[in-house]
């Protein structure tokens, strides 16, 4: 799974259509194994960008749950606090 994808449902405020194109793009830039495609390629991965991001929109806005909404806040500290832990003040 590629780190940089980060979860984004069920969070207070809700996802950006922002967001989810950049994890969409995360998301093709692992599948492709391109960082920039090449122009030959450049149309057909900014569709699977765009189409992806669709998808995934999609699905966000179908889900449903009974858990109370994450703080972006609280989890972003969380994450921060881990990465210390794990890599120290480097």
């Amino acid at each position: 799974m590629c780190r940089n994808i980060k979860t984004l449902y069920n969070f207070e405020p809700p996802v950006t259509d922002e967001e989810i194109r950049a994890a969409s793009l995360q998301f093709v830039r692992k599948l492709s194994g391109f960082t920039r495609p090449s122009q030959a390629n450049e149309a057909a991965f900014e569709r699977a960008v765009d189409e992806t991001a669709e998808v995934a929109r999609r699905l966000l806005d179908s889900l449903v749950t009974t858990a109370a909404p994450r703080d972006r806040d609280v989890e972003a500290a969380k994450a921060r606090a881990r990465a210390e832990a794990r890599f120290g003040g480097r």
